[in-house]
Parts: C-alpha cells; structure tokens; sequence
C-alpha cells in the first residue's frame, strides 16, 4: 500500500510551466478544426518550432526552415523579396492564438534519410546569420510587412551532435557558425535571448556540452541559454542529465544561462527498442512517464521543458495522424495544465518510489497521483489519499479518459492500475 499525504497549509514555491511542446496545432487552413481548441485546454506555455516542416498541414516545406524562408542562398539578405514567410506567418499566428509562446529555431529540420539537402554548414557564417536578423525584425519589428509578437527565444540550429542528420560538418565549423550568429544576433537585438544548439542527450554523457561551453567561453560567445534533449522512460535519467547541465553552466562561465530541455519523452533506446517505444508513446505506459516528470521536473534545475512532439507523428502521444483524436498523454496534460493553474504549489508527498504526486493551493487545492512503471510485472497499488478536504476524483487509465469518479472524503483508499493518473480537486 502506497500512502500519498496532501499539505494544503504548507506553500512550497510556484507551479512552473514545464509543460512545453515541439510544434503547435493543427487546423484547416481558415483556422477552424484541428487541435487548436486542444491546445487551449492544455495550456500550453511554449511552442518551439523544430521538424514543423515535415507537416503538410503547417506548411511542409516551406515553414519555418532557414531553407523554406530563404531558398536561394545567393540573393541579398537585404532583398524582400528574396524571403518566403506566408506559411511561417500562418502557423505562427495560429500558435499565438492558444495563447502560447514561440520558442524559435533557427535552422533546418532533422534530415535522417541518406541524402542530405540543407543540414550542410551554410556557404557564408556570416550571411547565414543576417538572413536570420531579417526573419527575427520580420516577426519581431514589422519587417517586410511582417509583426511585432515579441518573440524572446531564439535558437540557432538543432542538434549539431546529431552527425549527419543534423550536420554535416565539423564542430570546429560548428562553433565558428554559432560564435558568428550568436555575436552578431546579440549584437542586434540585445533585449532577445540567443542560445541553443538543442544537443542530443549523449552530449551531456560524453563531454560535448561542456567542450562547447569551454569552447564559446573561450571565444567570449554570449549564451542566454543551452537546449539540449533526453528521451528516456527512465526518470533518473532526467535528473542525473539535468543536474549536469546546470552545473557545467554554472562552472564553464555561464551561471546565467537558462538550461531548457527542448526535445523529451519515452524511450527504452533508439535500436532495438525504437518499435516499441513509438507504440507505447501513444498508451498510458507514456502518458503516465509524462505525468510523473511534469511532477518531478519541478524540483530539477531546468527553466523549461518542450515535449516532442505535438505534431501528429510517430512520436506524438498527443493527438493521432489523420483524425487528430486524443491520446492518453493529452489528459496528463491538461490535468497538469489544471495543476498549474492554481499557482502556488503546497506540500505532497508519497512514501512508495512508482507513486507520484504534485499539489497546487489557489482558489481550490488540486493535483495529480501518478503511478508510473515500466515493468511488466507490475500490479495493482492500493493507494491511501490523505487530502485534508473531500475532494472530486478524475481518473486517467487504460478505460477512463480523465473520467469522474465522485467525491471523496477527505482521507479516503483507492485501487490504481499500473500506468495510471489520478487528478483530485477540492471544493472552492
């Protein structure tokens, strides 16, 4: 029996945002339809735009992309109409609409397949970041008939580690690339926060992030941030890489910087357990791993978490390909999204290790009771809830799609399967 005790008189901090994504809603293409309503409920913070050209309904291949805004690299960066901003415009103002924020990439999407179009390093360094001053005063300062969304994050590239998909070249090409765009970004819009590369996880294993600390400090580089991504079903995982991050920031010179998990979700590994991960992304085996890091994602030093990915795809738990119909991590979202909307986080805890919990104290005390496991083996839990208050239950699992119980008392036993989500909300 696990035994998960609620303190609604003890404040512990703020709720913070960490629910994130990769790629925003879909819709028709008068902005009807689609997951834009979807998104709303989850209350999604941020959306970074990464692989949104691999989306027809964004846009394909003309969104986004360094290559789809500015596809021939020989005109005048100063040339209006050298730029292609009308599908990039579109989903733009169609994330902004849900009321989130735009995390942008600067750069080219992921290129897996044997030949290689646009993840080469760019001709000139030195252009390259010009035509990315102009796409950042086009959304940013009204160029080019463009607006004035005050778009803080920007990016440059994704995954340079990611060698070839992601970059062809050398890191030493790598870090001239990043020095020339980050100086002259910076140099231009001061106000902005200019960081990336979105390093692949074994960068933070095998020493690439922190020689690409030392490398930039060296090079007197300003970093307002380091993305980088893990995808793992282990949550360790997740707090051993997250802590590593933070400290070589700190160590390498850059104590400031913000450290933001830009890619995660489930994983068993990228060869023979690849299958089976994308098939059980979209099952409560994911939405519960999604449930339980929102949960503890909130005492790791990370600023913000973006989880890849929202794009209708194999690695999307959200919403299904074609018909756009939820998935179960769809409701650990929004119940996460109903958490933080309380605010002020209050004391949870739980005494068994699979058992999750995350408290919020507003207008009403809410939270979730995660019990998250990968092993097949796993039973039934017996849960004793000590809230403090009677309370409403909402049960997310393999049969109940966040559904109502009743209300409880205010101490009260309740049976959860493996891989399951319990949202309780008490009276206003």
């Amino acid at each position: 029996m696990a035994h998960v005790k609620i303190d609604a008189g003890t404040y512990t901090g703020e709720i913070r945002p960490l629910h994130g994504t990769v790629n925003g809603p879909v819709a028709n293409h008068d902005g009807s339809g689609g997951t834009v309503a979807d998104f709303i409920e989850m209350g999604i913070p941020y959306v970074r735009l990464h692989d949104s050209s691999f989306f027809a309904n964004y846009g394909g291949e003309h969104t986004v992309d360094i290559s789809g805004i500015f596809p021939n690299f020989d005109r005048d960066t100063d040339d209006t109409d050298a730029y292609d901003f009308f599908y990039t415009d579109s989903y733009v103002k169609r994330c902004l609409g849900t009321g989130a924020k735009i995390f942008y990439r600067l750069g080219q999407r992921i290129e897996p397949h044997p030949k290689k179009y646009h993840v080469h390093p760019p001709k000139d360094f030195h252009k390259w970041a010009r035509i990315c001053e102009h796409i950042i005063r086009h959304l940013n300062e009204g160029w080019n008939d463009g607006f004035n969304y005050g778009i803080e994050y920007w990016e440059i590239w994704n995954e340079p580690d990611n060698v070839p998909a992601c970059w062809t070249g050398t890191p030493e090409q790598f870090y001239d690339m990043f020095e020339i765009s980050a100086k002259h970004l910076k140099s231009c819009f001061p106000h902005l926060k200019i960081g990336g590369p979105a390093f692949a996880e074994w960068s933070v294993d095998n020493g690439e992030i922190e020689r690409f600390l030392n490398e930039m400090k060296r090079r007197e580089v300003p970093i307002d941030f380091l993305s980088w991504h893990t995808y793992s079903r282990e949550l360790d995982d997740f707090k051993r890489r997250s802590r590593e991050v933070r400290r070589l920031l700190d160590t390498c010179g850059y104590p400031e910087a913000e450290s933001i998990v830009d890619e995660w979700n489930y994983l068993i590994n990228w060869k023979d357990g690849l299958q089976a991960s994308r098939v059980r992304i979209m099952t409560m085996e994911g939405a519960a791993m999604v449930s339980a890091l929102l949960c503890i994602a909130e005492d790791l030093p990370i600023d913000k978490m973006m989880y890849y990915d929202a794009r209708p795809c194999g690695f999307c738990g959200l919403f299904k390909a074609f018909t756009y119909e939820r998935y179960k991590s769809f409701y650990a979202f929004s119940m996460f999204n109903k958490v933080c909307g309380e605010g002020h986080r209050i004391k949870a805890e739980s005494d068994d290790g699979d058992v999750y919990v995350l408290a919020a104290k507003g207008k009403k005390c809410n939270g979730t009771v995660t019990y998250y496991t990968f092993d097949e083996a796993a039973e039934k839990k017996q849960i004793t809830l000590d809230i403090g208050a009677p309370a409403k239950l909402y049960l997310l699992d393999k049969e109940h799609d966040a559904e109502y119980l009743g209300e409880y008392p205010a101490s009260c036993e309740i049976t959860l399967e493996p891989n399951s989500v319990l949202y309780f909300e008490t009276k206003e």
